[in-house]
């Protein structure tokens, strides 16, 4: 079973938006417990933070690419992790990928997450 499945990826041009989802089912802890990450890799390059929300007082952190543009989000109830992102960009181009680090306290480094979902595409065109 896969822990995480990211949902809302696609082709969109400059300036749209998308909306990313990730279903939790496959945690063995609540999905309450877990603080949420989104990153991201581009063809060639290596994956990097994009946003984190916290699992008890839900603070956000952002990479600098992504502020006053993406918005992260969770719904408890629902096991649900989202990206809102905004004014898209052709730099935006990237799979992006939803990760869960139990207890954590928003790390920018990948290797603090304990799950890991398969990626979603996202394309921006020019």
């Amino acid at each position: 079973q896969v822990p995480l499945v990211e949902s809302g990826g696609g082709l969109v041009q400059a300036g749209g938006s998308l909306r990313l989802s990730c279903a939790a089912s496959g945690l063995t802890s609540s999905f309450s417990w877990y603080t949420m990450g989104w990153f991201r890799q581009a063809p060639g390059k290596e994956r990097e933070f994009v946003a984190s929300i916290g699992w008890d007082t839900g603070t956000t952190y952002y990479a600098t690419s992504g502020k006053g543009r993406f918005t992260i989000s969770r719904d408890n109830t629902k096991n649900t992790a989202y990206l809102q992102m905004n004014s898209l960009k052709p730099d935006d181009t990237a799979v992006y990928y939803c990760a869960a680090d139990k207890y954590g306290t928003g790390e920018t480094y990948g290797g603090r997450y304990e799950y890991w979902g398969q990626g979603t595409q996202v394309t921006v065109s020019s």
